[in-house]
């Protein structure tokens, strides 16, 4: 387990009340935004994958949890495997134009692809 030192705390350089307790970066509980204010971005990739192409959908805000049901879902829809990794959601092949359609079906409103090709 980490160790919660002086550079993890919030907003706060000194207090000199000795009640004061600091809030961690760790202890902040964040809440997904509506599907209709996300801004998620979809590109093909192959960067460090041997040449295999992957679908990756970046810009997503919220809970792991809330990421991790998104991309089963869409892993599901698409019928191919993947993963979700740093907020980054990793879907096998190229799948842009169907994860799209997906998305906005979902309520995704700003979801764009990004890239060219």
């Amino acid at each position: 387990m980490a160790k919660k030192g002086k550079k993890d705390r919030i907003d706060v350089v000194y207090s000199t009340d000795p009640d004061f307790e600091y809030s961690f970066e760790s202890d902040a509980e964040v809440d997904t935004p509506a599907a209709s204010v996300q801004k998620l971005r979809i590109q093909l990739d192959r960067k460090k994958r041997k040449g295999k192409e992957v679908t990756l959908v970046t810009g997503f805000v919220g809970r792991e949890e809330d990421c991790q049901e998104l991309g089963k879902g869409i892993k599901k829809a698409c019928g191919v495997g993947g993963s979700v990794k740093d907020g980054e959601i990793l879907i096998q092949g190229d799948q842009r134009e169907k994860v799209l359609q997906l998305l906005l079906e979902k309520g995704y409103q700003q979801t764009k692809i990004s890239g060219g090709k």
